[in-house]
């Protein structure tokens, strides 16, 4: 399928058919039931601006969901939340939200008394008065619905502004992560050690070509630069690398999905992207209000979205396959040449929602699997405790995975995992009641339900398919040209052992 007006350029979608292992026993009670809007409701266009109207303006103009953001405790955390603003070296301004919520605070307390008094006229207007002074509360409560009317509207304006403002400031961060940029970041593990050669080592690029692997040149002329044709063995071995991911995944609990990989741009805001920012990594739909995804973290971290679980669903985890769409925004260099740094690519996601108290558990679970999975192919890799500026907006913590890639003489990232704590469910209004609900007060029948606690996310890269096949043609080549197959992906490269040329 062809879709067209994608910034000027057009992608061909391909299919994949996976062949998927048994699913795990709890995958029929996971709670998928969802009430559908219809369209016209879900989308809410704003008029047309005038010439006139300013950037600003318009972007608040068009602003049409809010972030639940504990204005309070920010404001009460002042000096912990700008000193985190500045080690993440974030463009956040603190400043302006404070003041912005300090007028919203006020004006809201305007808009009650106001209609506090337009209630207490109403009500007086009930009983039975002299004409000339039911004429004079009519006359006082058409001035005061006016007043209130224009209050109301500056208080939306006003409350658009603060959420526009307040959805720049980065998630908290953790107290062991490294302070700085990349390089301050922390090694946690090395994994085995590089792969010694008694030949002259080829990179993938060089491998791909003598193997007819890949072709470049011609889907630079179907797409443009940084898409590829993946050819023969290669073809097998992303199956391969897939339905292996899947497989070892699920074993660990994890339902498996395939996603939709157009979304809405506000999903894609709220989990911490910037569809239409300078620089931005998204594929934006001209004339719509869709997104490519750049990774099945966007619709799995939609998939409760506006939603209130029960405690005993918790944790919910998901294996997610989808192809994922990246501009790659100023990527350029030799080191970024090849399947490295493309456009178009297969990944497998994992995703997790758990109660506040479990998140750094299943952070480290999630590296735990990500380790094995990579030791089991015989990789040489570190494993990173990433530095604050290299967070990104949602992350409380995360962890990164590098493995050696003998091609390019230097470790290339091939996985991340990240705890988002509940940045993410705030935005996308994920909540879970817990089980146990309060003492019962004795002037209130409703003390038996708990209240609502927003749910943390965490996500983590189970395989990113074009990273993992220039691991595996760089580590395991040998002198002949050919490529040995690690043992764990021979099942699913129908027994075979090797990668070897044509004849």
């Amino acid at each position: 399928m062809k879709m067209s007006c994608l910034k000027g350029t057009t992608i061909s979608f391909s299919c994949l058919k996976l062949a998927f292992p048994s699913y795990p026993s709890s995958f029929q009670n996971l709670p998928f039931r969802r009430t559908i809007k219809p369209l016209s409701a879900a989308l809410q266009t704003s008029p047309a601006t005038s010439p006139s109207t300013t950037k600003a303006e318009d972007q608040v103009a068009r602003s049409h969901w809010k972030a639940a953001i504990d204005f309070k405790w920010i404001k009460d955390n002042k000096e912990a939340v700008a000193a985190n603003i500045r080690n993440r070296n974030s463009d956040a301004d603190l400043e302006l939200v404070l003041q912005l919520y300090d007028r919203f605070f006020n004006l809201q307390k305007e808009v009650e008394r106001v209609r506090g008094e337009r209630n207490a006229v109403a009500n007086k207007m009930k009983g039975k008065m002299e004409q000339s002074q039911r004429q004079r509360l009519i006359e006082e409560g058409k001035n005061l619905k006016e007043g209130l009317i224009a209050l109301e509207e500056d208080l939306l304006k006003l409350n658009d502004k603060l959420q526009l403002e307040a959805q720049r400031i980065p998630n908290m961060t953790h107290p062991n992560v490294p302070i700085g940029g990349e390089d301050s970041s922390m090694t946690r593990k090395l994994v085995g050690s590089a792969p010694e050669f008694s030949f002259p080592v080829k990179d993938h690029l060089e491998l791909g070509k003598e193997l007819c692997l890949f072709d470049f040149d011609t889907a630079a002329e179907v797409s443009g630069s940084k898409f590829y044709y993946l050819k023969n063995d290669a073809v097998l071995l992303e199956m391969a690398l897939v339905n292996w991911t899947l497989s070892e995944v699920m074993k660990r609990g994890f339902t498996p999905l395939t996603t939709p990989e157009l979304v809405r741009s506000s999903v894609v805001e709220k989990c911490g992207f910037q569809p239409r920012g300078n620089n931005t990594q998204v594929y934006s739909i001209e004339d719509s209000d869709q997104c490519l995804i750049g990774t099945a973290e966007i619709p799995v971290g939609g998939l409760h979205m506006d939603s209130i679980l029960a405690e005993t669903l918790l944790p919910l985890k998901y294996v997610a396959f989808s192809h994922c769409f990246r501009t790659e925004a100023g990527a350029a260099g030799s080191a970024t040449r090849g399947l490295y740094r493309v456009h178009q690519f297969s990944k497998v996601e994992m995703f997790i929602f758990c109660r506040p108290e479990e998140s750094e558990h299943y952070h480290e679970e999630l590296i735990k699997i990500e380790e094995d999975m990579f030791s089991s192919l015989g990789l040489h890799f570190k494993t990173l405790d990433m530095a604050s500026e290299d967070l990104g907006a949602p992350a409380y913590r995360k962890f990164d995975v590098e493995a050696w890639m003998p091609g390019l003489e230097r470790f290339g990232e091939i996985s991340s995992a990240s705890n988002c704590t509940d940045y993410q469910s705030r935005r996308l209004g994920i909540r879970y009641r817990p089980s146990e609900a309060p003492v019962a007060s004795p002037k209130s029948s409703k003390g038996n339900l708990a209240p609502p606690l927003f749910v943390h996310t965490l996500n983590a890269t189970a395989c990113a398919v074009p990273r993992m096949i220039i691991c595996l043609l760089e580590n395991y080549q040998q002198e002949d040209g050919s490529i040995l197959i690690p043992e764990p992906l021979r099942p699913f490269m129908g027994g075979r052992s090797v990668i070897s040329r044509k004849l």
